[in-house]
């Protein structure tokens, strides 16, 4: 890196070799922190970046837990975090997102799952990258993200973009949708994985009445499978602060 004013203090420019070692000196190593629950990747990626005097090891993990306890006791500026592995690592991310140590999260992993990416850049993720990919792209990924921008495997982000607009589309679509009050019961008894012979004990109807609801429910909120009706119904539930089944009158809106 040249001085600022773009001379030197002596009448020739350095070798190549002195201004390497210079900026080496010169620039502090950026800490980083691993958390995968495969071993022998584990160990692969830290040998990778320990050869690299551009970054300190600061860290390693193998769940979702270790993953909140490494960031709080070492703060590492960058965390490598892969998808898969124990615990809840959307709820570690926000975690460590929202802690004071400033750590910026970039998701490696090799799932190519559009809804788990956008799942983990709302949690709080700065970039996603793929496993697979060459070497470099991980580099990249770190540089892009400590310089503040957000980063994704360039190959990805097309389709991650068109899930976002398709996400986006949804969601207005679920706004627009309205339950009645016991459709609202409905989906509380599928909060809690009742069948459909619990639902109508609980909600004193017949089980074909429920199969009905159930339809009714489908077709609104535009999905095919009871799981769809759960995932449907909790983001209305997030964006309107669906009733609880004990706040709903049992009779009002009976068909």
């Amino acid at each position: 890196m040249p001085p600022p004013d773009g001379r030197v203090p002596i009448a020739t420019a350095p070798s190549p070799r002195y201004e390497a070692q210079r900026d080496m000196d010169t620039v502090t190593a950026t800490r980083i922190a691993f958390v995968d629950d495969h071993p022998t990747l584990l160990k692969g990626i830290a040998s990778l970046f320990s050869a690299d005097e551009r970054y300190e090891i600061v860290g390693t993990g193998t769940s979702a837990d270790e993953a909140v306890e490494l960031a709080a006791r070492v703060e590492p500026e960058i965390l490598i975090l892969d998808l898969s592995m124990p615990g809840d690592v959307f709820a570690a991310i926000r975690t460590i997102v929202d802690s004071p140590a400033k750590t910026r999260i970039v998701i490696f992993t090799a799932y190519a799952n559009i809804d788990l990416a956008l799942k983990a850049l709302d949690a709080g993720a700065h970039g996603f990258v793929l496993k697979g990919r060459p070497s470099e792209e991980l580099f990249s990924a770190i540089g892009v993200v400590l310089s503040g921008e957000l980063f994704v495997s360039p190959d990805f982000s097309q389709r991650l973009m068109a899930g976002f607009r398709n996400r986006s589309k949804r969601e207005k679509e679920l706004k627009s949708a309205r339950l009645s009050p016991r459709e609202m019961q409905l989906v509380d008894c599928l909060f809690q994985a009742k069948t459909n012979k619990e639902i109508a004990r609980t909600l004193q109807l017949s089980e074909k009445t429920v199969k009905h609801y159930m339809t009714n429910l489908m077709n609104k909120l535009k999905v095919n499978s009871r799981l769809e009706v759960v995932l449907a119904a909790q983001a209305l539930r997030r964006d309107h602060d669906l009733p609880d089944l004990e706040d709903i009158d049992p009779l009002e809106g009976e068909l």
